[in-house]
């Protein structure tokens, strides 16, 4: 029994997870010491996850272009038009609502593909979207931070630098565990690497906001209202109104997820990166709602199945 417990505890993601946001809570002092590897954790993070997007997918040419716009269109475009205005109106503090606005700019999280799986959805379709989304951060994620946080006085040329580190760098440095004899290796500490390297950087973000989610409940509260409704009313409707006008449900599935879920991880660093602390808050709790979302709706799915 106690084994079972431990074990639990020290791998199942979602229970690392949960464990990483009270820790916050309990040991957030300790986030001044962990901050400094945030940046490089989740450069760890983009390689090993870009590396469940195998090379192949993009093959042939032709048969990826739609679902490569329509995952940017759904993650980007539709997404950030509820995300960006919700926050506009919801969120006074003006740090925070650049945290919304870095979320609205990162791309779609990894964890799509096997939820994707996990949910009868269509594999290469989600992993084609997410890929999509990956690329079109290097210019999409610059172009949004520049729009919608002008007051900050960033350099475009710069969030293209950190787009570059962060994106295209680990995207390509990940073709390196896709050679077969790394790719052994690699598929058996990969899980737990990326889901370490995540909580540490969860623990950070709500260690260092740990006086803010303990004093501001009202910005709370709205910062949550304005994920529940990018996350739940945006999926549900669109997952049932795509339902009804007679979408195939494998392919459907997979467009929920990308309209709903962004890298929760990428949005805590780029947020301390380009604005401190403060703007790190909405990316935390993204990691709580993306969490509660792909969990509730898998049971939803294996229920309709």
């Amino acid at each position: 029994m106690i084994q079972r417990i431990v074990h639990e505890i020290f791998f199942s993601r979602n229970l690392l997870l949960i464990l990483s946001v009270f820790a916050g809570f309990f040991f957030g002092e300790f986030a001044v010491y962990t901050k400094e590897l945030i940046f490089s954790l989740l450069i760890i993070i983009m390689i090993f996850s870009s590396s469940g997007i195998p090379t192949s997918a993009i093959f042939p040419l032709k048969s990826v272009v739609k679902p490569i716009l329509k995952g940017i269109f759904l993650n980007y475009i539709l997404l950030g038009a509820v995300v960006i205005p919700l926050a506009y109106f919801l969120i006074p503090n003006e740090l925070m609502f650049y945290g919304f606005v870095v979320i609205a700019a990162t791309p779609p999280g990894v964890i799509i593909i096997p939820f994707s799986a996990k949910s009868q959805g269509d594999l290469k379709y989600s992993t084609l979207g997410v890929l999509g989304g990956y690329i079109a951060a290097i210019l999409l994620t610059p172009l949004i931070l520049e729009i919608f946080t002008n007051d900050a006085k960033i350099s475009a040329l710069d969030l293209i630098f950190l787009m570059i580190k962060m994106v295209l760098l680990p995207l390509l440095l990940s073709r390196f565990l896709l050679i077969p004899k790394i790719k052994v290796v690699s598929d058996k500490i990969k899980g737990r690497i990326i889901d370490y390297s995540f909580a540490i950087i969860i623990f950070t973000a709500v260690g260092m906001n740990k006086d803010i989610f303990s004093g501001e409940f009202k910005m709370l509260i709205f910062s949550s209202l304005v994920l529940f409704t990018s996350h739940f009313v945006l999926g549900g409707l669109y997952y049932f109104t795509m339902l009804k006008l007679g979408k195939k449900i494998e392919i459907l599935t997979s467009e929920t997820l990308l309209v709903t879920i962004k890298s929760s991880g990428f949005a805590v660093v780029t947020a301390l990166e380009l604005f401190g602390k403060t703007a790190t808050v909405p990316a935390a709790l993204l990691s709580i709602f993306v969490l509660i979302f792909v969990l509730t709706f898998n049971i939803f799915k294996n229920i309709k199945s």
